[in-house]
């Protein structure tokens, strides 16, 4: 019996000295935790949208009327019959609403915050030149012969549709984008409010166009973002535009019933006041908002 108590003894001395040497033990180490970078913003990449705006003209277009005396040599009016006709010159036809998209791609050269350049390309709707062709004709006058059409023969600008490529060159805090933009620019405009009744050789002009904005980048994870893009930017950007259309006479200022065009030279026509009938470059500019959608890098 003493035997098994000195052995029962022995045993928990065992288990006793055992616990306080596993004390003594170093303890293990808690793994680290799983560091996940954030990943950096940058403009890098592809991206396509859409932009509204207003556009209004630069060039100064107010001059006094033209005013052309017509007589039945015409063909305008009635054989032995007389008419004046007035034609307002002012500015107010290149103003209206502008909207389209673009295209473009742009580089960073450092993700985050540096300089990136870029490209775009755009086409846009305008809608210029509501009363480009007005005209009065002096009391007491013939009347026009029925069928006859009369257009402006100083040729008041108007336009249609323009689109520009432009280079850009801005720099980046990091979703935030200023930036400044020129190039190349094209446009035309319809038919007879440059002269002619159906159309002439100067309705596609091409000029010049710069101007500049800034740009946000909003989370991947946008309410806009539709199309599940690397992200979706919002913009605001102004834009200066010159479509050079040469300085020469314009074309026809009549087509008589029979589908005849009468010139300001032709028999029967005299010009009674107002500057020479030239064409003038057609100037204007664009402010407006837009949307990109970006794909590529994030």
């Amino acid at each position: 019996m003493q035997a098994l108590l000195r052995a029962g003894t022995a045993l928990a001395g065992i288990v006793v000295a055992g616990s306080a040497l596993a004390a003594d033990l170093p303890r293990r180490a808690a793994p680290p935790p799983v560091f996940t970078p954030v990943p950096v913003f940058t403009w890098t990449g592809f991206y396509a949208g859409f932009n509204a705006g207003y556009g209004f003209g630069t060039n100064d277009n107010r001059r006094d009327p033209t005013v052309l005396g017509v007589n039945g040599a015409s063909g305008l009016v009635a054989p032995g019959t007389t008419a004046a006709i007035a034609f307002s010159n002012g500015r107010n036809s290149n103003e209206g609403f502008v909207g389209g998209g673009q295209i473009g791609y742009n580089y960073q050269f450092t993700p985050g915050s540096g300089f990136v350049i870029g490209v775009e390309a755009d086409a846009q709707y305008v809608d210029f030149g509501r009363e480009r062709n007005r005209f009065a004709v002096a009391p007491g006058s013939a009347p026009f012969l029925a069928g006859t059409q009369i257009f402006n023969p100083n040729g008041v600008s108007g336009l249609d549709y323009f689109g520009t490529v432009r280079g850009r060159l801005g720099y980046a805090f990091d979703r935030t984008l200023v930036y400044g933009t020129g190039g190349f620019a094209y446009g035309a405009g319809g038919g007879r409010d440059f002269g002619l009744p159906n159309g002439s050789s100067d309705d596609f002009r091409t000029g010049w166009a710069a101007g500049g904005g800034i740009e946000y980048a909003l989370p991947t994870d946008s309410f806009l973002n539709f199309f599940r893009s690397s992200a979706v930017t919002l913009k605001v950007e102004g834009l200066y535009v010159n479509l050079d259309r040469g300085n020469r006479t314009t074309g026809a200022f009549g087509a008589t019933p029979a589908g005849g065009l009468v010139y300001t030279n032709s028999p029967g026509v005299v010009l009674a006041s107002g500057g020479a009938a030239r064409d003038r470059s057609t100037e204007f500019a664009v402010v407006r908002a837009g949307i990109n959608y970006k794909f590529g890098s994030y």
